[in-house]
């Protein structure tokens, strides 16, 4: 089974992207055929700097690496070296109907902040390109996060329209091999962190977009940042420290951090620390969060210095990626009437 899965290279990769996304795939490599992507053309769809995209791209790359992605097992590759997503999301686009666009709430809630003057066509139809990139690869399952499972499903949507409108016997008489053209992908729903929030917020996700840098640990964060910002991280009055408490947020969520960086289980850490206050509970989870993420810095540092090995396996994933993504966009073509090259 094949599960697909990218990060955007804009700002820092931060605590969150990690425990929501990049520390499963190192489970699921031993699992499944995996590809992990560097997802370079959605950084455009809102204001960004070009002098930094490429080595953000790359920083991104190493980061994968660094935490443990083994590209012996998986492919990482930068999502604009493989031309099918760009091919195959405007395939995708002539069968979207606008209503379905118009219904993303994350895009309701980006155009709202920029204004309408301010944003692009491609913000729109960025979820046209997130159903290429999945759809491209024939995957089983997509890990994704609470926030994007609305774009899931559109994608689950799309594929099942383009297999009615284009598969089976029409796809046949067309010289094809008939049947679905697209595999309908399932989510992978990870049982914990998936959303890891704000330090500065309980309720808001901890986020690249977010003004404040102290409402986020960056991976590459140095000790004493790590230890400042946990040092001002919004807390509350309460005796104590516990799980799921709805009038406790912030709590819920840096005893949520401090599990997954861990690996206890909830009952070890309720036990731990239901009787903590919040100057003891902060220099344990500061140990934690430093001890956890030096090595993967360590490694970082080698690999960013390591250029032509790094340039090596983004080549060998994109020839990877590229030979599955190309059998797939022949296919919709042929079905679509193209003529062939």
């Amino acid at each position: 089974k094949r599960v697909v899965s990218g990060v955007q290279p804009t700002g820092s990769v931060h605590l969150g992207n990690y425990l929501g996304a990049i520390k499963n795939w190192i489970s699921l490599q031993d699992t499944y055929d995996t590809l992990f992507f560097i997802v370079d053309l959605h950084a455009i769809t809102l204001p960004y700097d070009t002098q930094q995209l490429s080595k953000a791209t790359r920083g991104t790359a190493a980061i994968y690496l660094a935490c443990g992605v083994d590209t012996s097992k998986a492919s990482v590759f930068v999502q604009s070296h493989v031309r099918a997503h760009v091919e195959l999301m405007w395939l995708l686009s002539s069968v979207t109907p606008i209503g379905w666009l118009n219904r993303m709430i994350q895009f309701k809630e980006k155009s709202r902040k920029a204004g309408d003057e301010n944003v692009g066509v491609a913000l729109l139809t960025y979820p046209v390109l997130m159903a290429s990139d999945i759809l491209l690869y024939q995957s089983d399952f997509v890990p994704v996060g609470e926030d994007q499972k609305q774009h899931l499903e559109l994608t689950r949507e799309l594929a099942e329209r383009v297999n009615y409108l284009y598969g089976g016997r029409k796809w046949k008489k067309l010289g094809g091999r008939g049947g679905a053209i697209f595999k309908v992908p399932e989510p992978l729903i990870p049982p914990a962190g998936a959303r890891v929030m704000s330090l500065t917020d309980g309720l808001s996700k901890m986020s690249k977009s977010s003004p404040s840098d102290l409402s986020r640990i960056n991976l590459l964060d140095p000790k004493d940042v790590i230890a400042n910002k946990i040092k001002r991280c919004k807390t509350d009055s309460f005796p104590g420290l516990e799980f799921d408490n709805p009038d406790r947020p912030e709590c819920n969520n840096l005893l949520s951090v401090y599990q997954l960086i861990t690996s206890k289980t909830r009952e070890e850490v309720a036990k731990e620390c239901q009787d903590m206050n919040w100057g003891a509970f902060k220099k344990v989870l500061t140990e934690a969060l430093i001890d956890h993420l030096n090595p993967i810095q360590v490694r970082y540092e080698e690999i960013m210095y390591e250029s032509a090995y790094l340039d090596k396996v983004l080549a060998e994933g994109a020839e990877k990626a590229a030979d599955i993504a190309d059998a797939t966009l022949n296919n919709v073509y042929q079905a679509m009437g193209f003529l062939r090259r």
